[in-house]
């Protein structure tokens, strides 16, 4: 039989248009990168980082095994579509390579039992006729995991699934009704011509040769057409991540990082979320408040698709900006940074409102570490006050560089998008504390450990009291006693899931009295809903996030509830009658002045 039929057109155009249009949008946003990021890509693009990309590749873009330690279920409905079809193409490509005599096309692979009408002449065609029958069945295994999902998504362990746009729909009908078509037009032919394997030939076995003489034609041709319909779709839809993922893979591991605006590599990120929906059923806005359109899903979606930029400012606003979705995602986007850039307030300048910080004398520190409270300590002295008695414990000099006024290190502007400002912010700080010439710097601030830690670019170590205090106790410089009070512990959003500290306060709590566990905590830990990265939650919201949190926190009946960041002291403070503290006054209260 001829290799070329007339009903493949629609595919071979599809398939030219999809390589096209990709292509010319990838080179397009590689074009919009900023300089840093095209510097680091110059100096990586043909490094050894390729080897653990392409690894990888091969484990996110087509096993999804972060989807499957997460959600075991969702990451079989995932791996059965995206590593089915990838193998379906290639041991196809095999196939049909072994099968086909005399001139090939590529799309003899995809229609390849149309264009070989021949039974199974030996084992290996035997196997590959077998194999590509399992793997057909493998795939529509996961297509009907999908639509149990939509159904009834709890079956797939979601209590939320998103909702999608009309084009995300149209082209996921699409995409749903090509292997259940391919399906078809395979068992039918297998009915005339016998070359079906133990699917499709059984299949196939139930249709009468007139029937399938009238159906075959059809069939093949819809297939083709929902395949055309697929490709051409998928460049401006959701589907779009399917090969945006493997990019971004690949800029990620040479080095690449999103920057403070919007760039080429943003819109790899927005394109790389497949819209999967597991940020919302974490999400504290959607748990305790019922609020289900601000998600990171719905701000990539908003921040992409033009039909929905009406809805970005608010999606981008109601966030309390506290990691859990970041934490969630399967493609790892850096939810927290795109956030910021969806904040943006453009060249606002008010950086003459930071003049004070030209009064604030500098201090030669010289063997000493800065020790920096931060805004919200200044509201909560008592752990200003228990890290003075934590450094003359120990016998460290220190410089407290915020005691007499508060001094911001600017993540809370960064968070609303105040970037410039921000900027101005760090550089004054920065050169305070380079002037200084000390050997650390420790806060009991959260934000602005994460701030110090990852948005400045100072000399000296940075360290939050609870990092710098473990290792104190450590090391042999600071003892404390046993005492016989119960604790439980909340992590900070910034402290825990923003910057991985986790093990250090936990450590010091154990060594003091007796930490009970919780039912929520560590990466899955509730926001006090205070914080400083939502300014458009009502104060009854804030205080139903907060009472949230409280009741996991004292749920255990503990003597103390401790925290590690003064802003979440305060809320709990105000939301509970059992004692809230903050680790480090714990310490100063069991310190061991003997030894």
């Amino acid at each position: 039989m001829a290799n070329f039929h007339p009903f493949v057109l629609p595919f071979v155009f599809g398939t030219v248009a999809l390589f096209v249009i990709c292509g010319y949008k990838y080179v397009r946003w590689i074009k919009q990168f900023d300089e840093e990021q095209k510097r680091v890509i110059r100096k990586n693009i043909f490094s050894t980082k390729i080897l653990p990309a392409i690894w990888e590749m091969f484990c996110e873009c087509l096993l999804h095994l972060r989807i499957s330690k997460k959600n075991r279920r969702l990451g079989y409905m995932h791996r059965s579509i995206a590593f089915g079809w990838f193998l379906l193409i290639v041991f196809g490509a095999v196939e049909s390579r072994l099968g086909i005599k005399g001139p090939f096309h590529f799309w003899c692979a995809i229609f390849y039992r149309f264009f070989h009408h021949n039974p199974p002449a030996n084992s290996t065609e035997f196997f590959f006729t077998q194999l590509m029958d399992l793997l057909l069945l493998y795939v529509l295994s996961g297509l009907f995991l999908a639509l149990l999902k939509k159904i009834h998504s709890r079956i797939l362990g979601m209590r939320r699934t998103t909702r999608h746009t009309k084009m995300d729909i149209a082209c996921k009908v699409s995409l749903w009704a090509i292997f259940p078509l391919r399906l078809l037009s395979e068992s039918v032919t297998a009915r005339l011509y016998g070359n079906g394997g133990f699917l499709t030939q059984t299949i196939g076995d139930l249709f009468g040769r007139n029937a399938a003489t009238f159906l075959e034609m059809p069939l093949w041709s819809l297939y083709s057409l929902a395949l055309c319909i697929f490709f051409l779709m998928f460049p401006f839809t959701r589907y779009m991540h399917i090969f945006a993922e493997v990019f971004l893979i690949y800029f990620r591991k040479i080095g690449v990082r999103e920057g403070e605006k919007l760039s080429g590599y943003t819109k790899y990120e927005l394109s790389a979320c497949s819209r999967c929906g597991m940020c919302i059923d974490g999400c504290p806005l959607y748990n305790e408040l019922d609020i289900n359109d601000v998600q990171s899903v719905y701000l990539l979606r908003n921040m992409r698709n033009l039909e929905h930029k009406m809805d970005l400012e608010k999606a981008a606003a109601n966030c309390l900006m506290c990691h859990r979705c970041a934490e969630d995602c399967p493609v790892d986007l850096d939810l927290m940074n795109i956030r910021r850039i969806s904040r943006d307030k453009g060249d606002l300048d008010f950086s003459d409102g930071y003049r004070y910080l030209d009064k604030v004398s500098g201090f030669n520190a010289v063997g000493r570490v800065v020790y920096f409270g931060g805004c919200m300590s200044q509201l909560t002295p008592s752990i200003t006050a228990a890290m003075k008695e934590v450094f003359n414990a120990a016998g460290q000099k220190y410089w407290h560089i915020d005691e007499n006024r508060s001094i911001c290190c600017g993540r809370p502007l960064l968070q609303q998008g105040f970037n410039n400002q921000a900027a101005s912010l760090r550089a004054e700080n920065t050169r305070l504390i380079a002037e200084s010439h000390a050997v650390a710097l420790v806060t009991s601030c959260p934000i602005c450990y994460h701030s110090f830690k990852d948005e400045y670019d100072l000399p000296i170590p940075v360290y939050h009291h609870t990092e710098y205090i473990d290792m104190l106790m450590k090391s042999g410089r600071l003892s404390t006693d046993k005492c016989n009070e119960s604790f439980t512990y909340h992590d900070p959003c910034e402290l825990g899931r923003g910057s991985g500290i986790y093990k250090q306060p936990r450590d010091i709590l154990g060594a003091i009295g007796e930490l009970r566990q919780i039912a929520k905590e560590g990466d899955e830990s509730l926001c006090c809903g205070m914080n400083l990265g939502n300014t458009v939650l009502s104060k009854d919201e804030q205080t139903r996030l907060r009472d949230a949190a409280l009741s996991v926190l004292t749920e255990p009946a503990p003597d103390v509830v401790v925290t590690a960041c003064p802003m979440c002291k305060k809320a709990f403070n105000h939301g509970t009658k059992v004692n809230v503290k903050d680790i480090a006054e714990i310490v100063a209260e069991n310190l061991n002045h003997t030894k």
